[in-house]
């Protein structure tokens, strides 16, 4: 997707370095946690903050944020709490009267669903909002990937899939746009490790602020928005996709099931690893790397 469609590529916006070495097991061309302005907040600010935000409407926690945070953008997989958060943002713009776009970060990991895809442009010609993609370093398409980390790498490493397709990207994306706050889609009741999640939580390893203003929301209000105010959504949500990732490790929701069961299906997981802390990457190299020194002490 070209700039000029309000689309950016990070091949477009950046240039790729070897990556060096980090105590927590991650690194990244350019460290996000060194280059970006910090928003300073104690906890008894963050505390206070989250106290007054918890009863507000979603469009009010955005009012307060797009004058609170600086470098304030939205990343989002365009799934249906991301799209509310888009169409709100365009509301309040209209409201203005001078729109302030908050430009969306996309991580193509090449595996996404084309109903998927398909959404991204809608989105973009129904706001014309600036999306910048961010896809796995120094590649562009699933051969490239595949020829250079084997085919089926997400089912014969899924944490390193997930740092080289989503983490990593993630965190290139922070780095190169400056970016100091983050809207993200997390919900409570989306279940796994979002049930206890604030409106506002500082990410301290990766440097930025990240708001969840819909945090309090249920899928029911969601979709309730979606559907009073038309808001495009992914086509798959009508065959029973209530959260879509990659098409490899996404399967339709069954009947009382959680929002998310349908994610990484019979897998020990809830989370692709953007909203986990850095350190878990590295504590499952020395799992690995001990788990290959016992199978060479058996061997031998």
């Amino acid at each position: 997707m070209a700039a000029d469609d309000r689309t950016e590529t990070s091949s477009q916006v950046s240039s790729h370095g070897d990556h060096g070495s980090v105590d927590s097991g991650f690194a990244s061309p350019n460290s996000s946690t060194v280059s970006l302005p910090r928003i300073s907040l104690t906890q008894p600010h963050l505390q206070h903050l989250n106290k007054q935000l918890e009863s507000q409407h979603p469009m009010d926690i955005l009012r307060f944020c797009r004058i609170f945070f600086p470098n304030l953008y939205q990343s989002t997989a365009f799934g249906l709490t991301g799209l509310v958060t888009v169409d709100m943002l365009s509301k309040l713009d209209a409201e203005a009267g001078t729109p302030q776009p908050i430009d969306l970060i996309f991580l193509d990991t090449l595996y996404h669903f084309q109903e998927t895809y398909d959404l991204v442009e809608r989105v973009k010609a129904r706001y014309n909002t600036r999306v910048h993609v961010f896809k796995p370093a120094d590649v562009d398409t699933v051969a490239e990937f595949e020829k250079m980390y084997g085919e089926k790498l997400y089912e014969m490493s899924s944490e390193l899939y997930d740092w080289i397709a989503k983490v990593e990207p993630l965190q290139r994306a922070y780095s190169e746009l400056n970016v100091a706050a983050v809207l993200t889609g997390r919900r409570r009741t989306q279940g796994g490790q979002r049930g206890d999640i604030k409106v506002i939580e500082v990410d301290e390893e990766r440097g930025v602020v990240k708001i969840n203003p819909l945090a309090n929301w249920s899928f029911a209000q969601v979709k309730a928005y979606v559907d009073e105010h038309k808001v495009p959504y992914n086509a798959l949500l009508d065959q029973g996709y209530k959260s879509v990732g990659d098409w490899h490790s996404t399967v339709p929701v069954g009947e009382g099931e959680d929002e998310r069961a349908g994610r990484w299906k019979g897998q020990e997981k809830t989370e692709c690893g953007i909203h986990n802390k850095q350190s878990r990457y590295a504590q499952w190299l020395e799992k690995n790397a001990a788990q290959q020194a016992q199978q060479q002490v058996q061997a031998a």
